[in-house]
């Protein structure tokens, strides 16, 4: 164990989205190994999102039990509101607590912008983008009253672009958003938010490799879909020491991906768009980078840079004011009717 204690999850329950198949079955099975209650999450849909099923995660749930862990299984949809409000019921109903949201469940839908249907497009984002949102909405107001949370949301290195991602990376660029934003939020609350970018030989992911027998062989030996467990487990546990980071689990290889900013050009006079371009090379490079972990560090950086303050982290508060009730909507006074 690396000199260290073995990382265990005994007293904790943890909800994996998605858990009926692929990486969300690996999470569920390494999670409930290591001492975890899992609720085991999934409608059993095709890869496209398409119809439903409850025996992925019965049979997951069951096979957890089987192995001498502790499991339910659950089949309420994450893509709507209420059926995230159920699940973290069910979860709270059966176990008395939720320490642990593992935003597994996604779909795959994957050819060039033009040829996607508003149908598709909005399957696609439901799922991804209000799978995630709609479960942190609903977990999270149970592990700020309980001072404790650990959130694994799933990215994807569909961040980086690629023919016929459109749609599903905009997914995943939200949840990147939403991973580092509640990273901060959840960071006076003891909740710890991170992701994990999987690189895993899974039924997507060798659907989208369309029969190429070379690279579904390649992807089959090189990136199984145990190897994203450990990733996940640690991030899933109370000693994980960061948050808001991506962890990429690449087989038997795990890096970080993040976001950056370079050192950029410093212009004496405001710039114009012909210096711009024939500076380009120069703002573009990365020999010299930051990577902020909040917008009022990234402010920071732009105000060092321009010679104006310091480099401490400005503190911002960019919260909207709540919207006040629209006229004739106001709610009554207590001595309304007296």
């Amino acid at each position: 164990m690396d000199g260290m204690d073995e990382i265990r999850f005994e007293g904790r329950v943890a909800v994996v989205t998605g858990g009926g198949r692929g990486l969300g079955r690996e999470y569920a099975l390494f999670l409930a190994a290591r001492g975890a209650t899992v609720v085991v999450n999934d409608v059993g849909t095709g890869i496209d999102g398409r119809g439903a099923s409850s025996s992925p995660a019965r049979a997951v749930a069951e096979e957890i039990r089987s192995l001498g862990g502790e499991a339910v299984a659950d089949v309420h949809d994450v893509t709507t509101a209420d059926g995230a409000r159920a699940l973290t019921a069910a979860a709270l109903g059966a176990a008395g607590r939720l320490d642990v949201l593992v935003n597994n469940a996604g779909i795959s839908i994957l050819r060039p912008l033009g040829e996607l249907t508003d149908e598709e497009c909005r399957r696609v984002l439901d799922t991804h983008v209000g799978g995630t949102l709609n479960m942190l909405r609903a977990a999270w107001p149970h592990m700020v009253a309980s001072g404790y949370g650990r959130i694994v949301n799933t990215c994807s290195d569909a961040l980086f672009g690629s023919t016929g991602l459109s749609v599903y990376a905009a997914g995943k660029g939200a949840v990147l958003g939403l991973t580092t934003s509640l990273a901060a939020e959840g960071a006076p609350h003891g909740i710890r938010v991170n992701a994990v970018v999987p690189i895993a030989a899974t039924r997507m992911s060798l659907e989208a490799l369309q029969g190429d027998a070379p690279m579904t062989a390649l992807l089959t030996d090189a990136f199984p879909a145990r190897h994203a467990a450990s990733v996940v487990a640690l991030l899933a546990h109370e000693s994980v020491p960061c948050t808001g980071q991506l962890l990429h689990a690449a087989g038997r290889r795990v890096g970080r991906i993040f976001l950056g900013a370079t050192e950029g050009v410093l212009w004496k006079e405001d710039h114009t768009p012909e210096s711009v371009r024939d500076h380009l090379a120069a703002v573009r490079s990365t020999d010299a980078f930051h990577t902020p972990d909040s917008v009022g560090a990234s402010m920071a950086f732009s105000l060092a840079r321009l010679g104006i303050g310091g480099t401490r982290p400005l503190a911002l508060d960019l919260t909207t004011p709540a919207a006040a009730p629209a006229p004739g909507n106001e709610e009554p006074s207590a001595a309304a009717g007296v």
